[in-house]
């Protein structure tokens, strides 16, 4: 996928967050289930992780630490290879099943209209750019992990990037940009965030409960599914 700044300056650009928006579920845990399964010499290190639930439970840890946590708990030293291999079949035989037809339509209209696609997520670059590659998006900005050399760290590289640091990549987007005109999809109040902050947001496939906060925030809501 190529940079935004690697094309003429679009007259639209297209911001999809991926959980819950275009999928109708979590797709971290999927994707470490998958590798698990098919990788299972490292899943001896799951006796860790009611305790790392019971640290986040207690406020004793971050969202973004959990993560580097669950997934080093099956990962850790995976090897580059096997992780790329696992990320191209989760997307060909787990992800069709995962999509909103909605949110396909969605993709679809904005490329037909030459829009730049960005795919924003809080999961990780162990496989959303990937998901992203799959999709036909030019840019996937998420989550990223660490590596030495050819075997996996998992510990984050970059900010979760949930709530208000989805509003930087925003903003972020903007100054390389700054002419163009922004859409912006997401499902959850932590979306609120970035999706205030462009020109027409949409929240999609959203609760009871969020469907009345996107309205008091004064936030159009759809469905995908």
């Amino acid at each position: 996928m190529s940079a935004v700044g690697e094309h003429k300056a679009p007259v639209r650009v297209a911001v999809f967050d991926l959980d819950g928006t275009i999928t109708r579920r979590d797709t971290l845990l999927p994707f470490l289930a998958g590798y698990g399964g098919r990788y299972p010499a490292g899943l001896w290190r799951l006796w860790r992780l009611p305790f790392s639930l019971a640290a986040f439970a207690l406020g004793l840890s971050s969202r973004g630490w959990l993560k580097s946590q669950v997934i080093r708990q099956v990962m850790l030293g995976a090897s580059r290879q096997s992780v790329v291999d696992w990320s191209e079949e989760f997307c060909h035989s787990r992800l069709p099943a995962m999509l909103n037809p909605g949110a396909l339509a969605a993709i679809e209209q904005h490329r037909a209209a030459g829009d730049y696609l960005v795919l924003l997520s809080a999961s990780v670059d162990l496989y959303v750019p990937a998901i992203g590659h799959y999709l036909g998006f030019d840019e996937a900005i998420c989550t990223g992990v660490s590596w030495k050399d050819d075997t996996l760290e998992a510990r984050l590289t970059t900010q979760n990037r949930r709530g208000v640091e989805k509003r930087r990549c925003i903003e972020a987007l903007r100054k390389r940009l700054p002419n163009a005109r922004f859409s912006a999809y997401g499902n959850a109040t932590s979306d609120f965030d970035h999706l205030l902050a462009v020109d027409e947001p949409l929240v999609v496939n959203a609760g009871s409960r969020t469907l009345r906060q996107a309205r008091v925030a004064g936030l159009p809501c759809g469905d995908w599914r």
